[in-house]
Parts: structure tokens; C-alpha cells; sequence
């Protein structure tokens, strides 16, 4: 069945932005063409990620990268979910499915969202990599000649979805354009992976910089940005509490005792249509 027609709300975490379709009335079900014809940024309406609400028993949220891959989880999208959820129904917190596992959000303050993204996962057949290694705090990955390499040693984490963070000097001054894809697409990523340069300014805040996988460098993204924390305070780098702060903006992350990790940032709604003929 066609999604012609069927309403979308296009929002944004931080500029990470999205087209959000509620398919919960709809038999029509998203497809990676239409994914991809929806994100076109020429001739569709563009976005990082196609998102749509689903009914599974309960709210189900799916994520569609750009490119039409369909992927996990999506930080910042579970933001402008959960406001959508919680609008409707008048409650203060929410939860919902992602093929990731579930997710609880709540209000946090005046046009915020906090999440709880869940547990990390550090084990790497559950990041996954493809080969064995024992500690993931330290992936033997190194750009640049073998004997003087200019990044190494990058830190590999599930958030919902692959992470490799590397950590730099200087985020600003990296070619994250060049080498994201390569890393992305790396024989040590069966699934590929979300590409970070995370630059350590204190015990509490980073700055961050993400490539992110089927959709490319992008002003936020919230997984990178709780993966990011998670992995300096394994290396003893941060806190477990931290602000990062992405191209688009600053997020507060939580990696709380009970494991879970908590992201809180904005949300917003750019505008509302109908999806065009032909999808």
C-alpha cells in the first residue's frame, strides 16, 4: 500500500533532523526506497533519518537512514517521539519499542526530553566486531602510516547501535568527512558503525563530532553522544556524568549505577504536510 498522502511531521534534535510518519491507522509499512526517496534532500522532503510510529501491541518507533537501511535506535528521534506520545495521551512519561528494545522518556523541563537509552554493550560479539576482543576499550584500528598512525585505538560500543569513538585533541580539526566512511564500512564492523571524534575538555564535557552510518555527518547524534561518555569513563577520561556537545547543540548524559543510560536534550517541530504522489 502507497504512503501518498499519509501526513508527516518533519522535527529535529539538535538539527539531527527527521521525517516523522505515523503509520499506526495505515496498513502501508515503510520501505528502504521510499525511506530513501522520502530523505532525498533534492527531490524529496529531506531529513538524516525517516521515522515512523508503529502499532506492535504498543507504540513502536523505526528508524530509516537516509540511505534506506533500517537501523536499531535513534537517540534524538526518541525525543521527538516520546513528545509526540506524551502530547496525546496528556502524561508526563512514555515508553515505546524500537528493534533495539524498549525505551522510557519523560519531560524534563520546557521543550525537553529525557530518555533512557538503556544498558551499553560492550561485548563484541554484541557490538558486534568480527573477531574476538577482549577489551573494547581499545579497537586495534589505526588511520595513517603503520609506524606513525594519525588516529588509533578507538573505543567500540552498542548504544542501540555500533559505536567507534576515537579520541582526539582537537574534534574540530578532524577529517571526519574522509575517513567516516572508511571506518563506517571497516572489515571490523559487520553491521557498519556510527564514526565519533570525542575531544575531552574536562571530568564533564566533551566535544563531539559523529559520522553517523547510512546517513553521514550529522549536527547530532544521541546514541554517539551517550556511547561518547560511556566510553571516556571506561578509559577514566569523564565522570559519569557529562555534557556533550555536538554541532547542533549540547546534550546532558547520565550513565546512572543502575547501568542505564539517560540522555536529555530539546526537540523540535519544524512543520507539518502530507507525503507527496508517487511513494
Amino acid at each position: 500500500m502507497s504512503l501518498s498522502g499519509l501526513p508527516f511531521r518533519k522535527m529535529n534534535g539538535l538539527g539531527n533532523d527527521f521525517v516523522v510518519v505515523d503509520l499506526r491507522k495505515s496498513k502501508a509499512r515503510m520501505t528502504a526506497s521510499t525511506a530513501r526517496a522520502i530523505a532525498d534532500r533534492k527531490s524529496g522532503i529531506g531529513c538524516d533519518q525517516v521515522i515512523t510510529i508503529e502499532e506492535r501491541g504498543a507504540p513502536f518507533m523505526g528508524v530509516w537512514n537516509a540511505d534506506g537501511s533500517e537501523v536499531g535506535a535513534c537517540g534524538n528521534a526518541a525525543r521527538c517521539v516520546g513528545a509526540i506520545l506524551m502530547d496525546e495521551s496528556g502524561e508526563q512519561a512514555v515508553g515505546f519499542g524500537t528493534l533495539s528494545g524498549e525505551i522510557a522518556a519523560e519531560r524534563a523541563g520546557s521543550g525537553r526530553i529525557a530518555v533512557d537509552m538503556g544498558a551499553p554493550k560492550f561485548h563484541w560479539r554484541e557490538i558486534p566486531l568480527s573477531e574476538e576482543i577482549q577489551d573494547t576499550r581499545f579497537v586495534d584500528i589505526k588511520l595513517g602510516p603503520i609506524d606513525k598512525p594519525v588516529l588509533w585505538g578507538p573505543s567500540a560500543v552498542n548504544m542501540g547501535n555500533p559505536h567507534c569513538v576515537f579520541f582526539v585533541e582537537d574534534a574540530a580539526a578532524q577529517a571526519l568527512d574522509k575517513f567516516g566512511p572508511m571506518i563506517e564500512n571497516h572489515p571490523m564492523f559487520p553491521e557498519r558503525a556510527n564514526v565519533s571524534v570525542a575531544e575531552v575538555r574536562g571530568r564533564h564535557f566533551i566535544r563531539l563530532r559523529v559520522w553517523e552510518r547510512g546517513a553521514g555527518i550529522t549536527k547530532a547524534c544521541g546514541t554517539a553522544a551517550c556511547a561518547a561518555v560511556v566510553a571516556a569513563n571506561r578509559r577514566r577520561l569523564t565522570d559519569r556524568k557529562a555534557t556533550v556537545e555536538l554541532d547542533g547543540g549540547l546534550l546532558a548524559i547520565e550513565w546512572r549505577d543502575d547501568d542505564h543510560v539517560i540522555m536529555t536534550g530539546p526537540y523540535e517541530l519544524e512543520f507539518e504536510g502530507r507525503l507527496p504522489a508517487g511513494l
